[in-house]
């Protein structure tokens, strides 16, 4: 379907009625050549890019709920490739360049905002890491600028300055980062796949995972068995119990983040803004809300949905950083089941099951690595090699130590990532 002023007007007169589906709804086909098992952003992406870098189109995506209902819903919608450590930086710099050419590319609109994002920092300690974290920004190509105490208070003067605990030193600034519409980014993706012939099945939930002599066979859904060549796992937080049915422990556990949004207010924040010693982050959506969010709620579980002391300790940062925020209204809050890995940086690999694939552990990344995560499980699962930007998102690096991406610096817990 095209899109137009007119038609949107037409629309609005005529009772909206006129719309069709992006994309179709079919029945599971019996054989596949490729299973992408989760219908969230990355395994859309990863349908997608199979189909349109490779070739590939006798796909399925399988999604126990409905397109886009996980995590690609659940999150505060930011952009960035502001990492330090080799493996993580080229990767989401890769991603970054494939978000500025993704409207272009899928003949949607996602709503992709460049509006630039300030990091602060409140210590001698912390402006030091991040004047290596910003060369090191500069060294891989992308975009990094020192803001001194007065070049913050330029972008964003209304900010608590002078706090007694807190006081802001600087910033770094991110200015290709930004936000996305998350939905948007989901239907785009669907309908570019459902273009090239993909199959996107909804309520369809894997329930078993079929292997014959080591090899993948196939799964077992509530609608029936599909047998498939490869099957791909890319499902969140749920990725340790769909492993399971293949025989795998995965080194993740799962947690729950939560994010909130206020009522509409006019124009204030005009950047992505991130608190150096709260773990706050936070911007202002087209519709007017501020989105926010901070730590995890520091529990493993599987209920999207958050708890009130973990929602009282985010508040608390965000009056910390800006006192005004204290008069808007909080509208509404959202889970995110998190896949955390020990060291914080997410796994692109081959399973020991041969055409076994799994994708997972983006603890706080997976937002901003949907296309390239996409791009390079498509790439895994096409030619069984890992793309160059994911070569070093091995399952291997938990078993042996060696290669391992403390990008937190924040030592082998998964809750800390």
């Amino acid at each position: 379907m095209g899109y137009s002023g007119f038609q949107i007007i037409k629309e609005g007169l005529f009772g909206q009625k006129g719309w069709k589906p992006l994309w179709r709804d079919p029945a599971p086909k019996a054989r596949y050549d490729a299973i992408i098992i989760g219908g969230g952003g990355h395994g859309l992406a990863t349908a997608y890019y199979l189909a349109r870098e490779h070739g590939l189109t006798n796909i399925a995506v399988l999604e126990k709920g409905h397109i886009g209902g996980g995590n690609i819903g659940r999150n505060t919608t930011i952009v960035r490739a502001n990492y330090f450590l080799p493996g993580n930086q080229e990767f989401y710099s890769h991603s970054l360049k494939l978000w500025e050419g993704m409207e272009q590319d899928l003949n949607y609109n996602v709503m992709h905002s460049q509006r630039g994002l300030i990091n602060l920092f409140h210590s001698d300690g912390q402006r030091d890491a991040f004047v290596r974290r910003g060369n090191a920004m500069i060294n891989q190509g992308d975009d990094a600028i020192l803001l001194d105490r007065e070049g913050v208070r330029s972008h964003l003067p209304y900010l608590d300055f002078d706090n007694g605990r807190f006081p802001i030193y600087g910033g770094l600034y991110h200015p290709r980062g930004g936000t996305a519409r998350h939905d948007a980014v989901a239907w785009g993706y669907a309908r570019g796949a459902d273009q090239r012939g993909v199959d996107l099945i909804q309520n369809c939930e894997v329930t078993g995972i079929d292997i014959e002599n080591g090899v993948v066979t196939g799964v077992q859904t509530t609608r029936g068995a599909i047998r498939a060549r490869k099957v791909g796992i890319v499902t969140a937080g749920r990725s340790g119990q769909v492993a399971a049915m293949a025989g795998m422990r995965l080194p993740i556990e799962s947690h729950v983040l939560q994010a909130f949004v206020t009522e509409g207010l006019k124009p204030v924040i005009d950047h992505v803004v991130s608190f150096g010693m709260g773990h706050f982050y936070i911007s202002q959506s087209d519709k007017g809300g501020l989105v926010f969010g901070g730590d995890l709620d520091f529990y493993a579980s599987y209920a999207a949905r958050g708890n009130l002391p973990m929602a009282e300790h985010v508040m608390e940062a965000a009056m910390t950083l800006m006192p005004m925020i204290g008069k808007a209204r909080v509208l509404r809050s959202w889970g995110g089941i998190m896949d955390m890995t020990p060291d914080g940086s997410p796994i692109i690999d081959t399973t020991p099951t041969k055409g076994l694939f799994i994708d997972c552990g983006w603890c706080y990344g997976g937002f901003k690595a949907v296309p390239a995560s996409g791009f390079a499980f498509a790439h895994l699962m096409a030619t069984g090699q890992p793309h160059a930007t994911a070569a070093k998102f091995r399952l291997d690096r938990f078993r042996t130590g060696v290669g391992l991406m403390d990008e937190e610096g924040t030592g082998s817990q998964h809750n800390l990532h």
